[in-house]
């Protein structure tokens, strides 16, 4: 593997990583809990990719959007994909205190569908 593919990895494999890493996250909280320094690991891997996947891929084949219709003790965004023919129509979810934290404010106005 080369530093491009390091620092830029293709749109596909930053969307299975992503789904790969939040469903082993998911299994971590039920083994263990949300506060397990493996479960934190994993939610802080996946939403290092998230970030990855937004400044490399946001408008052409990602945006953010407020998911109201998901429940949760927390509002959330979706990370929702523009592309068709992969099994993925999303990129799993961030907190969006989490994103507020992370991004700046102009990249979360420029990473939401407008």
């Amino acid at each position: 593997m080369d530093l491009y593919t390091l620092l830029k990895p293709s749109l596909e494999s930053l969307v299975k990583e992503i789904n790969a890493v939040n469903h082993s996250w998911k299994l971590a909280i039920e083994m263990f809990d949300n506060h397990h320094p493996l479960s934190q690991s994993l939610s802080d891997l996946k939403v290092r990719l998230q970030v990855i996947l937004l400044r490399n891929y946001a408008h052409n084949f990602v945006y953010l959007i407020e998911d109201n219709d998901t429940k949760s003790d927390e509002p959330l965004y979706s990370l929702q994909l523009i592309f068709i023919g992969d099994k993925y129509k999303d990129a799993a979810h961030v907190p969006i205190r989490v994103a507020k934290e992370i991004l700046s404010s102009e990249e979360i106005t420029n990473f939401s569908k407008s």
